[in-house]
């Protein structure tokens, strides 16, 4: 064979091993597919934790704001700090609200721009917690109302307490059977801004209807405090008007009328009925001067409101409204409340 065919054989060949050499050169590329992959799984980890359900032992801080100058209150925030401090990893701070619309509104606030990772309230006004709640809403923190129901509790919004006419009705009903269906009540309210003193007054005169011989002759509110409660008795006693029963709608102020009662030289012939069961009231029973209240669970009510809190801000599910039932408290079983 001639060099020259020699020569366009090995040009040939070389040509189609070029070819093939390019043609084979991309199917290296399918080996870095793994490290895409992997590089893919990382950036979409961040989405997935995002996803993943709460902590249940994330730390949480809840802020409350509350009325401190009230002694069943103190009583109930007690429960809660006490409550707050048992659960790992939980940090409760409180306000005193001083029963402030405004100044609790720019607590709700504050505790907001201080990143808490819930809110409990119990509300200076009950028919003035929109703006409160809407602060919470607007910035994603649970919020949990205490004691007092607000007018308006939207879906999301937690409310732990009693229900308020069911203190009215019992105190009234054993009142009425005691009056014998018959005589002059005189009810002392609450702050009348407040629902606790509006459903509870509610629950008295609801009972009262059913007794046509018993007449609701006066009603002015004592603000919730003792000596509002003595002077307004004081006052009431001075009319001369027949009084046979006291239906108040907290222990504070039926014990400020018991003391009018008594300097007025008419223990005994007035009975006087009052809400909560709290230590001072239970010891005015125990030496026959008050004759009936009703328990209101301060303890269930402030474990319960920070137990909702904690859960909300865990991402846990809850009860929109939990009911700590109300117990009668009379001289018959008095002594099992008393600490």
């Amino acid at each position: 064979m001639s060099f020259k065919k020699y020569l366009s054989i090995a040009l040939t060949l070389l040509v189609v091993l070029a070819t093939f050499a390019g043609c084979a050169a991309p199917a290296a590329a399918p080996a870095a597919a793994p490290a895409a992959e992997e590089a893919a799984a990382t950036e979409a980890a961040p989405a997935e934790a995002e996803a993943a359900p709460a902590d249940a032992s994330a730390p949480v801080k809840v802020g409350v704001t509350m009325l401190f100058d009230d002694r069943w209150l103190t009583d109930m925030r007690e429960a809660m700090q006490a409550y707050g401090a048992a659960q790992p990893g939980v940090e409760v701070t409180f306000v005193d609200s001083k029963e402030d619309v405004a100044v609790q509104l720019g607590q709700v606030e504050n505790f907001i721009t201080q990143g808490v990772d819930a809110i409990v309230v119990v509300p200076a006004n009950t028919d003035a917690t929109d703006p409160m709640t809407q602060a919470a809403v607007d910035a994603g923190i649970p919020l949990v109302y205490v004691n007092r129901k607000p007018a308006n509790l939207p879906e999301g919004i937690a409310y732990v307490g009693s229900d308020s006419i069911d203190a009215g009705i019992m105190q009234m009903e054993w009142i009425a059977e005691k009056l014998g269906g018959k005589g002059n009540i005189v009810i002392m309210n609450g702050n009348l801004s407040q629902e606790a003193a509006q459903m509870r007054t509610a629950g008295v005169k609801q009972v009262a209807e059913n007794f046509p011989d018993i007449a609701i002759t006066k009603e002015q509110s004592g603000n919730w405090q003792r000596d509002e409660g003595l002077a307004l008795m004081e006052n009431w006693l001075q009319s001369g008007d027949q009084i046979d029963a006291v239906a108040a709608n907290n222990d504070e102020m039926a014990i400020g009328a018991i003391a009018a009662i008594d300097a007025a030289g008419k223990l005994g012939e007035i009975i006087v009925g009052g809400v909560d069961a709290s230590a001072d009231a239970l010891a005015e029973m125990d030496a026959g001067r008050l004759d009936v209240t009703v328990f209101q669970n301060a303890v269930g009510q402030g474990e319960g409101g920070i137990a909702t809190a904690i859960a909300l801000a865990r991402g846990e599910p809850v009860e929109q409204v939990v009911w700590i039932p109300y117990e009668l408290v009379t001289p018959e079983n008095y002594k099992d409340y008393m600490k």
